[in-house]
């Protein structure tokens, strides 16, 4: 266990478009929650969903079978390791998590401030 059921930023059951929604009615940047991902694969287990100047980012977390960690995005070296994902959100609340656009190729940075919740 990741440690997100009883987080009030944990969706339980809600889909991408459901998060998104959610995150663009709250329309305030550094709004998030985590949901599971969409293809329920073991190595992608949850999803970083985060609001920022009019856009909804989608952030994979990835479990890193070997060291039973927890890290953002694709993989890259030198990437942050985390031992669940409620210490993902608590680093990200204090510093800022970078968000990348890949259709614009272009870089944002926030900090996670705002929990969603998913009605």
């Amino acid at each position: 266990d990741a440690g997100v059921h009883s987080q009030a930023w944990y969706a339980a059951t809600c889909d991408r478009k459901m998060a998104e929604d959610a995150l663009y009615r709250s329309n305030k940047d550094g709004s998030f929650l985590i949901r599971k991902s969409s293809g329920q694969d073991s190595q992608q287990p949850y999803t970083l969903v985060v609001f920022y100047n009019r856009r909804v980012y989608n952030v994979p977390i990835r479990f890193i079978e070997s060291t039973r960690q927890y890290a953002l995005g694709r993989e890259k070296s030198g990437e942050e390791r985390f031992d669940s994902v409620a210490e993902i959100v608590e680093n990200h609340q204090r510093t800022s998590l970078v968000l990348i656009d890949s259709q614009n190729n272009t870089k944002d940075s926030t900090k996670l401030e705002h929990i969603v919740r998913v009605s």
